[in-house]
């Protein structure tokens, strides 16, 4: 679902959108909040109603990975990576490892 496919899914289905908003953490900047609310909206068809705490818990795994760049299990890593399949992220930050920023202070 691309970003416009959302847009559109959003005013097919305001009721849902209106419902996915309250889901919104008061800390959120638009900008962290418009990839999760696109992978929750993505994703919700795929959840029952009482699974809903498990498809957020996965969307700030998504989120935090992305934008904290917190460090989760390859399986859950690879999980929600596919979930997020297509989801464009703009200005998203670059993590390096402590094993990358040693190796390239050995280097000089």
């Amino acid at each position: 679902m691309a970003s416009l496919d959302v847009e559109d899914f959003i005013q097919q289905n305001r009721a849902l959108a209106d419902h996915v908003e309250t889901f919104r953490g008061y800390w959120e900047s638009d900008k962290h909040w418009g990839p999760r609310r696109e992978f929750i909206l993505r994703n919700i068809s795929d959840y029952e109603f009482q699974e809903l705490d498990q498809l957020l818990s996965l969307s700030m795994v998504w989120a935090n990975n992305v934008f904290l760049g917190c460090r989760y299990s390859t399986e859950l890593l690879e999980k929600v990576k596919e979930m997020a399949a297509g989801i464009e992220v703009e200005d998203a930050p670059v993590f390096k490892t402590r094993d990358e920023i040693m190796k390239k202070q050995q280097g000089r």
